[in-house]
């Protein structure tokens, strides 16, 4: 049960610090009527979503392994790492502390007209296509997964992984944040979803399928190509 808590408190944190921040920047953004450059609010909401997956790293990482992401949960499961069982407590716990994250994040704006939810079109900032922000998704995922996957195979990086995958998932933000505000995560894309509703939740399953196809890509490119050489 105590990992199953964990990954509820660890999903529940990168969703009020990551979407939150993006949420913050936004309003202040609008509120003052200022012009911020993409890239500079970029840079700040990919931080903040790295910055948050190292603090539960060192915080619950003992505990669960601080997947906090039901594409790295499936990324397990499919690299044999985990059992059926586990990962469906592993997601449910997920999905429902990424509710809880946005719920909260209701209760600090106000509002839930905004809460960092992730889109494509007109929800997005390059105006990207379904087809376009599917791939994307499916990219990033992949090479998140593969890190975690390669990272953690190994006894002696035990004591980094956390920054690593941390600093990885900043990489990863700078990069999808234009296209789609960047999930790779399923449950960070649940949450706000259903709280705001409208055309986030309308656009969701693209957050939720492609970071698992990503996901499963690289637990299999891991274990049947990699593996060998990590031993």
């Amino acid at each position: 049960m105590k990992k199953y808590i964990a990954e509820f408190i660890g999903t529940a944190v990168l969703v009020i610090f990551g979407c939150g921040s993006a949420v913050a920047a936004n309003t202040l953004v609008a509120n003052n009527g200022a012009e911020v450059p993409l890239a500079l609010s970029t840079l700040l909401i990919a931080f903040a979503f790295g910055l948050s997956i190292v603090a539960m790293a060192y915080s619950i990482g003992n505990v669960s392994g601080c997947h906090i992401n039901p594409a790295v949960s499936f990324g397990m499961l499919v690299a044999g790492k985990m059992t059926v069982k586990e990962f469906i407590g592993y997601v449910v716990a997920q999905v429902i502390g990424g509710i809880a994250g946005a719920g909260l994040l209701v209760v600090f704006f106000g509002s839930n007209a905004s809460l960092g939810a992730n889109g494509y079109g007109e929800a997005s900032a390059l105006g990207t296509s379904c087809g376009v922000a599917f791939l994307v998704e499916v990219v990033l995922t992949f090479v998140f997964v593969l890190l975690i996957l390669g990272v953690t195979s190994k006894v002696e990086n035990a004591n980094v992984a956390g920054l690593i995958i941390g600093l990885t998932l900043t990489l990863i933000h700078i990069l999808g944040i234009p296209f789609t505000g960047t999930s790779v995560n399923p449950a960070r894309s649940i949450g706000p979803a259903l709280l705001a509703g409208g055309t986030a939740l309308s656009q969701v399953w693209v957050f939720i399928l492609a970071p698992l196809v990503g996901a499963g890509i690289a637990a299999l490119v891991h274990k049947y190509v990699l593996a060998s050489e990590e031993k």
